[in-house]
């Protein structure tokens, strides 16, 4: 939302676009510098961070809501995505008191209606999204202060138990992990065959060797030497790999074992 018009028509008329009661939870996940990171968004009136989230449109499915919301916060189209859990929230958007009705007010000119159409219990449907941090741009809206990315380690107090769903993410993240080449989405398009690893180390929470990992990537053909190499100085120039797209496709479609 880009303006007070915009939230109010939203507030007041949203029942005619947006199913009641029925939110999508984005959790998106960047990888930078060897640490996990998940953007948040700072809320004008809960005044805490929470993750990107919104409304389900009428004309939508989940996955193109889902998708619509994360493409707002990053500024990335058609991001890999996977829903991983529905959650109850019991109070929709005013759950554990969440939002501040002074600051509210203040920026709305209205006393909230407990009989507004975004109270009542709310399911809430997880999605995690995984990007590369530098390809993202994160952005505020009319109705927030801020969006930036945290450590999944150490994120901030949220609004509406939020850290709850992340945690649900990481945990689905380090399943799906075995079976879709996730790290494609969070590296950029040229990679060492040390920063894959350290990739994979980081999502999956294990060790992984040293030398097996990164050539059973090769030998599936998942991943291919390019013609480059990383100069460093007079140490060993490592070689730039980068994912084969034909493979990378199939591997979204049929599946594989990657760490094991």
């Amino acid at each position: 939302m880009e303006s007070l018009q915009e939230f109010l028509d939203f507030l007041n008329f949203g029942y005619k676009d947006y199913r009641r009661n029925l939110t999508i939870a984005c959790t998106i996940f960047g990888y930078y510098d060897g640490k996990l990171q998940v953007l948040l968004v700072k809320n004008k009136i809960i005044t805490r961070w929470c993750l990107p989230a919104g409304y389900v449109k009428k004309k939508e499915d989940l996955a193109e809501a889902a998708l619509r919301i994360a493409y707002e916060r990053t500024g990335i189209e058609n991001l890999f995505l996977k829903q991983f859990k529905t959650f109850v929230i019991p109070e929709g958007i005013d759950s554990s008191g969440a939002i501040n009705k002074e600051v509210f007010f203040k920026l709305t000119g209205i006393i909230l209606d407990k009989n507004n159409w975004l109270f009542g219990e709310t399911l809430s449907v997880g999605f995690y999204a995984v990007t590369d941090i530098t390809a993202a741009k994160p952005k505020a809206d009319f109705m927030s202060t801020e969006c930036q990315w945290f450590p999944v380690e150490a994120l901030p107090v949220s609004g509406c138990d939020q850290n709850e769903i992340v945690q649900e993410g990481l945990s689905a993240i380090r399943i799906h992990l075995y079976h879709f080449p996730i790290g494609k989405n969070l590296l950029p398009e040229k990679f060492t065959l040390k920063e894959i690893k350290v990739l994979y180390e980081v999502l999956s929470g294990k060790k992984l060797h040293i030398t097996n990992f990164p050539n059973k990537l090769i030998s599936i053909g998942l991943i291919v030497k390019t013609d480059e190499k990383r100069k460093i100085g007079a140490h060993r120039s490592p070689t730039f790999y980068k994912f084969d797209e034909k493979a990378y496709k199939n591997a979204l479609l049929e599946g594989l074992v990657l760490v094991q």
